[in-house]
This record gives C-alpha cells, sequence and structure tokens, in this order.
C-alpha cells in the first residue's frame, strides 16, 4: 500500500497494515532462515558452462567433492556448453534462487555482454557472487621457426613487417583472445589473429611451424613449454609461474602494471538467501585455504582466490571496466 493511501485510513486501521506488514516481512525472514539452516536438503547442481576435460571442469570437479565432504550433501558438476559460456550462465540465472544451482563461472559472465547482442540474462542483475576461486594466468609463445623469444622481439618485428605474423588463439572472443587485443591496443601493433577451436589443433600447427605465435591459458601450454618444444614469450599474469619462473610477465618485459587472467568464480542465482551464500562462501574459504586446496589449484598453475561475496562483486565490477573498452575498441562481436 502506498504512503497516501496509508494517510487516508483511520489510525486504528493504519496501525493494522503496519503491524500485518511487519508479520509478513517477519514470516518471509524466517522462512529464508529455515530454508538456509536446512541447505543443502539434496543434491547440488554445479554447472560449468563449457565442455568437460579442461581447467575450469577438472577445478570445478575437485571444489565440488569438497564441498560435498564438507556439507554433507552430493554435489553434481554438469556441462552445459554453448554460446561462449551464456547457455549455461542463463540456466542458473534462471533457476530457482534455493542455494541447489550455483554457477562455477569464468570470466566470460563478464566479457560476454559486450560480445553477444540480446543476450537472454542479465548477468549483474540475475546472478549474485559467492567467492572468487582462482585466478589463470595467459601466456604468449612462438613457434621455433620465427625464433621469437621475447615480447620486445616480437613488438619490434610485428612493428616492421605489418600484418605478417599470425596470432592464434583458442577462439573467437576468448580471453586468451582479449587479452592480446590489449597488448596491441597498449604497444601499438597488429597481428593477424588466427581463432581456432580449442587448443588442441592450434598446439599441432604451433609444433608444425604452421603458425607464428599463439596467446593461451598457461596451463594448457606448460607440457609443451617445459619440454622445450617452442619458446614462452611472456606471462599476462602480476607475478611470474610458479611451474615457468624463468619466463618474464608482460609487466616486466616494458608494460608496467599490465595484468590480465582467467578467472574461475562461484555464483548463485538472484535471491538465493544470504545464509546460503555465508555457508558457501566459509566451505570454499576453507577448502582454498586447505593444503589440498592449495595442491589442487598449483597443478594447473593457478592462483589461489578466497575473500568474501563483496570482494568478488567488486573485483567483477573492476573486470567489466577494464574489459568492456578494449573488446569495444577491437569490435570483437559474437554470434549466439
Amino acid at each position: 500500500m502506498s504512503k497516501d493511501a496509508m494517510r487516508l485510513l483511520p489510525s486504528r486501521a493504519r496501525a493494522v497494515v503496519a503491524a500485518t506488514t511487519i508479520a509478513i516481512i517477519s514470516a518471509a525472514a524466517a522462512a529464508q532462515t529455515a530454508a538456509a539452516q536446512s541447505w543443502p536438503s539434496r543434491h547440488v547442481t554445479i554447472v560449468v558452462a563449457f565442455p568437460a576435460g579442461g581447467p575450469t571442469d577438472v577445478l570445478a570437479r575437485a571444489v565440488a567433492g569438497d564441498l560435498a565432504d564438507k556439507l554433507g550433501q552430493q554435489f553434481v558438476v554438469e556441462n552445459r556448453s554453448g554460446a561462449g559460456g551464456n547457455v549455461g550462465a542463463a540456466s542458473v540465472a534462471k533457476a530457482s534462487p534455493d542455494g541447489h544451482t550455483l554457477l562455477f563461472a569464468t570470466t566470460s559472465v563478464v566479457n560476454n555482454r559486450f560480445m553477444y547482442r540480446n543476450a537472454s540474462f542479465d548477468a549483474d542483475r540475475d546472478l549474485v557472487p559467492v567467492i572468487l576461486i582462482s585466478k589463470t594466468p595467459i601466456v604468449l609463445v612462438a613457434s621455433p621457426a620465427t625464433g621469437l623469444k621475447s615480447l620486445g622481439a616480437l613488438i619490434a618485428r610485428a612493428k616492421a613487417e605489418p600484418g605478417r605474423i599470425n596470432l592464434g588463439s583458442p577462439g573467437h572472443g576468448t580471453v586468451a583472445h582479449i587479452a592480446a587485443e590489449s597488448l596491441e591496443q597498449l604497444a601499438g601493433f597488429k597481428l593477424t589473429h588466427v581463432p581456432y577451436r580449442g587448443s588442441s589443433p592450434m598446439i599441432a600447427d604451433l609444433l608444425g611451424n604452421q603458425i607464428d605465435v599463439v596467446t593461451d591459458l598457461l596451463p594448457t601450454q606448460i607440457p609443451q613449454l617445459k619440454a622445450g618444444k617452442y619458446a614462452g614469450i611472456a606471462i599476462t599474469s602480476a607475478q611470474r609461474s610458479v611451474a615457468l619462473p624463468e619466463l618474464p610477465t608482460v609487466a616486466e618485459s616494458g608494460f608496467p602494471g599490465f595484468e590480465a587472467s582467467s578467472w574461475n568464480a562461484l555464483l548463485a542465482p538472484a535471491g538465493t538467501p544470504t545464509d546460503v551464500i555465508g555457508k558457501l562462501n566459509a566451505a570454499v574459504n576453507a577448502y582454498l585455504a586447505s593444503d589440498k586446496g592449495k595442491q589442487d589449484l598449483a597443478k594447473f598453475d593457478m592462483q589461489v582466490g578466497g575473500g568474501s561475496p563483496e570482494d568478488l562483486r567488486a573485483f567483477m565490477a573492476s573486470e567489466v571496466a577494464k574489459w568492456g573498452p578494449i573488446i569495444k575498441a577491437a569490435n570483437i562481436v559474437m554470434e549466439q
């Protein structure tokens, strides 16, 4: 009832309406608290919006297993790929906000808003943050045929021979592609982008000297780089890789402050009880602080996340501000 309508009621009627409103709010709060206390009351689905087998999927299954141990219900990972992650994210955005459907989100939940028109959900409105889980560096590598072994040498050759150097990525609009566009815009050079359908065919072409340079998530490239099959140029994280400590960062290579990472986070449908969010956040923070959690992330040279839902909200807002202008300047547009 509006304030104007309330003023027209007798004082006793206003008191009844006010008391009824308070009772309704109190009952709703009590029901939410009761639901949170009994959560999880059945199995929980964690949606991974990409195919099985990649680092995101493997990490999601490790987190799911730990949550099952801690919270006493089965946590099931379900892969729902399509539209660069939009299919899986939309399914969670439209799910019941009872804490039994969650999204194991990646950077795409931020970047896709700038690349896909007419998305069926709004990530800011329809999803709420739970916790940042990890960050993963991106790496630039060059084929042996190029003789390139540093970022400075790559930039110098690209400027001397415009359009001659090809750059492979795991796909158009992937975070690896966008990170490369960011570096090109910053340093004032241009490579000819060749999008692949995943990392495997790109690695095969790199080994066969069919592509000059590639940008990819570091975990995918570690085996080849450790074996010396081709040269690493730089990684995009703020710190050097633990697995490849000799590989310099982009910041160390002449671009102070440059940082770009893929990341994983846990999100829930908007309206999920805050007590459920709190229980999830505490459980995942405990996992990330444990020896097992650190070992699981170290397998992929991922940086450990953690923190509060508010920390994740602020981080995602900073990512929106960071990548939106890059994507728009590069005119990266994707089809649904």
